[in-house]
């Protein structure tokens, strides 16, 4: 059985860090070169404690199967309603429902937290992510060709934006 957790450093961080240094290693989901190292996710769960943004994790037999989380999109204070996700599923249990399961979850986290906008950015031939993403609601809000460069070819990164019904009363300061 499966089940939605609230990751933390002290429990999660050794799986979130397996999951994220595959992708890192063998896929164009992230467009880092080199896996990251524990210390690393020390820095990476208190940012998103800083910023109050979830970590939310799938757990099933085995241990954890994947997870997702957002953070700031951009610093500027208009901005501050806007976020941007990432989702990841453990390679041996891709295909499962369970980065639908993640990105549920994870909209819901944010209109409880009266954020307006997600934003999602794709390397445009990840055919599974765009799928999941328009089967939830994101449409395609642009393309940045060749943004980056991996495995020896360039990358084009699309953008997905699901807009949400929140908050009710927005203000500027």
């Amino acid at each position: 059985m499966q089940h939605i957790v609230r990751c933390t450093h002290e429990r999660h961080a050794c799986q979130v860090l397996e999951v994220f240094n595959e992708a890192i290693l063998n896929s164009t989901a992230l467009f880092d070169y080199r896996p990251r190292t524990p210390e690393s996710m020390v820095a990476w769960f208190q940012a998103k404690e800083r910023g109050h943004f979830p970590v939310i994790g799938v757990e099933g037999p085995g241990g954890q199967l994947g997870f997702a989380s957002y953070g700031t999109f951009r610093a500027w204070p208009a901005y501050k309603y806007t976020v941007e996700h990432s989702v990841y599923v453990h390679k041996d249990h891709r295909g499962r429902g369970l980065g639908c399961l993640l990105m549920q979850a994870l909209i819901s986290a944010a209109r409880q937290q009266d954020y307006h906008l997600l934003v999602g950015g794709i390397e445009a031939t990840n055919a599974g992510s765009i799928a999941l993403h328009e089967a939830l609601g994101f449409s395609h809000a642009g393309t940045i060709r060749q943004a980056g460069f991996k495995f020896g070819r360039w990358l084009d990164l699309s953008f997905y934006q699901l807009i949400l019904q929140t908050p009710a009363n927005p203000i500027e300061a």
